[in-house]
């Protein structure tokens, strides 16, 4: 494989909404290229990127996946990624591996949710920006009201490099040679806006422009890359992947003007922990130190576990020596590979800006760093908000044994995926899986048990009721039992009282003159702590309490713990009874983002879920944020019906916001569920 050195490098992620043609423009630039013969199919199954047997089926992308092509003396690394909102978190990965986020929009379909919001997260990571018009030959489409669009949504900065022409069969360039007519708007219009555009970012080009009235394109070149870093400039290019029209002038739009690493902005490293944290620029020299992140791990089922790096400063050989992090053994790189979809092409070295990977190093994970000298440790990217998974199933081995096995795989499982978590709920002893919809978490199940050979049932998962009382009371017993030996004897009296909601447990010993010895207290405590694990009404653990432990008697020779044990658990059963305990429900926190036309059906449906709408905040391209509260329970599949009413635009988050009593007939309703449940278990 041919060498490159750092300047003649180039990285791109496209991002955009699912069904912009991501794929398709990739297969279309490696075959202009001449890295593949002709260009797949996203349909046919045949493309470079879309190599796993669930995309094919699903025909679409569900991972990023790394390709790589040469032209013009340049290498370019592209990353592919997923579009569709169940799996943005793969886009969001890729951000960091990249100088340049090329969003695709579909031109029939226009900016939508995804293309708005990986638009602002390459923003928010100082990623020069690129907006690709694609599918420009399809039926009816409205080109000039596409481009409108895209700078209504994304700001006047989005300027058009090339334009339609041929009807959509071909493009005009509009910076190099700008000459010949475009289907709408003026090609010397268009120049004459990027040029007017650039030169605002240096001062004395500015003026040589005023003084002259035109810049020749080579000395556009540096403020061209600064206008791009500050975000002062945001190219719009137009393209049919499926024709080809644009590729080629897309493919030279990114070795003359897109930023090589030296040319963009810097990663986000941070050095340090806590306040002590500063920002740590790397140096894209292959002479330094070594400094790579990895953006992005597979677990393949022959090489085993793959780490996928960006190289950020110095170079990686095979046999080099590098840490994981703060680790202090260090790793061998055995072999070192460059990615082309599902094929490793194995490689002598990797300089800044390359996208490598190293294979079997258990100790790789997301988002960790890779270097060569301990004077880097404690150095880390500045981390991503990936979106909160909050789609969630209970699930169960299918077969007897494989208890184990779910483990390890769903360990598998979330090492390649930042939004795929697991979590054990003890309260309720089952396992949740949680993603960010329906679709991404049946792909992880259909993966589970293809690649891994493993099934399990769903249900939904269990909602963390919990119990409380209302009232204060006493509560006495006394434990007497008398056996051949020695007998059992211990006596307790207390008192319980509620407290405010968060106040959780507390016990308080009021016990005067010895009538229960300091030593047989701690039983007393543990006694009322097994009932706090199952509360009386419908089972669910109990909080919000304080327990009084103010009087009692004991036998000097009868009385041991485990007797003052069961006394102060029927005391507690004894005061809670009068207590008028109540079952206490979870309430959440949401915040909806949704497109401001289905601002009333979200709004109407969240007050059906006995929700109340806290606030409203306008965002980006006609998005509403909606902030309210609601009862967990009452959620259940709410991803599917937020998705529903609109149209697949909206994506929300909760967190728990506090517990409050539950309605009387919820209450009555899981009161019987658990008396019923006692009666099984007695039978």
């Amino acid at each position: 494989m041919a060498q490159f050195a750092t300047e003649n490098i180039r990285t791109v992620a496209l991002v955009g909404d699912g069904a912009s043609g991501k794929t398709t423009l990739t297969e279309a630039l490696l075959a202009r290229a001449g890295v593949i013969p002709a260009a797949g199919s996203v349909e046919r199954g045949s493309t470079v990127s879309d190599f796993d047997p669930l995309e094919k089926a699903y025909q679409h992308s569900l991972r990023a996946s790394l390709v790589h092509l040469e032209t013009g003396g340049t290498r370019i690394h592209i990353v592919d990624t997923p579009g569709f909102p169940d799996f943005i978190g793969q886009a969001m990965g890729a951000l960091d591996a990249v100088e340049t986020a090329a969003v695709v929009v579909n031109a029939a379909a226009g900016v939508q949710m995804v293309s708005a919001r990986m638009m602002d997260w390459a923003a928010k990571r100082k990623l020069c920006r690129l907006v690709v018009i694609n599918r420009i030959d399809a039926e009816n489409v409205d080109l000039p009201g596409v481009l409108a669009a895209v700078r209504s949504a994304f700001g006047n900065e989005c300027l058009p490099i090339n334009l339609p022409a041929g009807g959509g069969s071909r493009v005009v360039d509009c910076f190099f040679n700008p000459s010949g007519d475009a289907d709408f708007s003026s090609v010397a219009d268009a120049h004459r806006a990027l040029v007017d555009q650039v030169v605002e970012v240096d001062e004395d080009l500015m003026s040589l422009y005023l003084e002259q009235g035109e810049i020749a394109p080579e000395q556009l070149h540096a403020p061209f890359e600064k206008a791009l870093r500050e975000g002062h400039l945001v190219p719009v290019c137009f393209t049919s992947a499926r024709t080809g029209a644009g590729v080629a002038e897309l493919l030279d739009i990114l070795v003359k003007l897109a930023p090589n690493p030296a040319e963009g902005n810097p990663a986000l490293f941070i050095k340090g922990e806590g306040d002590d944290a500063v920002e740590f620029r790397s140096v894209p020299d292959p002479s330094k130190h070594v400094l790579a992140h990895v953006f992005k791990v597979v677990m393949d089922p022959f090489v085993g576990k793959l780490g996928i790096f960006r190289v950020h400063q110095g170079t990686v050989t095979r046999d080099t020596q590098l840490f994981v992090g703060d680790a202090r053994k260090p790793f061998k790189v055995g072999h070192l590979f460059m990615l082309q979809g599902g094929k490793y092409v194995e490689i002598d070295h990797a300089v800044p800006g390359d996208l490598a990977a190293v294979a079997k190093v258990d100790e790789v994970e997301f988002d960790c760093v890779l270097h060569d000298s301990h004077d880097e440790d404690h150095i880390h990217m500045r981390p991503l908000e990936f979106p909160v998974p909050m789609h969630g199933f209970a699930i169960t081995p299918k077969r007897r044994g494989d208890e184990q096995r779910i483990s390890d795989v769903l360990h598998k499982m979330t090492a390649e995926d930042p939004t795929l978590v697991v979590g054990h709920d003890p309260m309720v002893n089952e396992t949740v899986l949680r993603g960010l919809g329906e679709l991404h978490l049946r792909s992880v199940l259909e993966r589970m048990a293809s690649q891994f050979k493993l099934e399990v049932e769903t249900r939904p998962p269990r909602v963390p009721y919990r119990e409380t009382v209302t009232a204060k009371a006493e509560g006495h017993h006394r434990h007497k039992k008398q056996t051949g030996g020695a007998g059992q004897f211990g006596e307790v009296y207390l008192r319980i009282e509620p407290l405010p909601r968060g106040g959780g447990f507390e016990f308080v010993d009021q016990v005067k003159g010895g009538a229960i010895p300091n030593t047989l207290i701690p039983a007393v405590q543990k006694g009322v702590e097994q009932v706090l694990a199952t509360g009386p009404v419908a089972g669910f653990p109990m909080q919000d309490v304080r327990v009084i432990v103010y009087d009692g008697k004991y036998h000097p020779v009868d009385s041991k713990e485990v007797a003052f044990v069961a006394a102060g658990r029927k005391a507690f059963l004894d005061a809670i009874g009068k207590a008028r305990p109540i079952v206490l429900e979870p309430i959440v926190g949401v915040e909806i983002n949704c497109p401001a036309a289905t601002m009333g059906d979200v709004t109407g449906d969240l007050s059906s879920r006995r929700g109340q709408v806290t606030g409203t905040q306008t965002m980006q391209a006609g998005m509403l944020a909606v902030n309210g509260l609601a009862p967990l329970s009452e959620l259940e599949g709410y991803a599917a019906r937020l998705k529903s009413m609109t149209g697949g635009h909206g994506a929300w988050t909760m967190a728990l916001s506090h517990y409050e009593q539950a309605p009387p007939n919820l209450q009555n309703e899981l009161s019987a569920e658990y008396a019923k449940h006692r009666r099984h278990e007695e039978d």
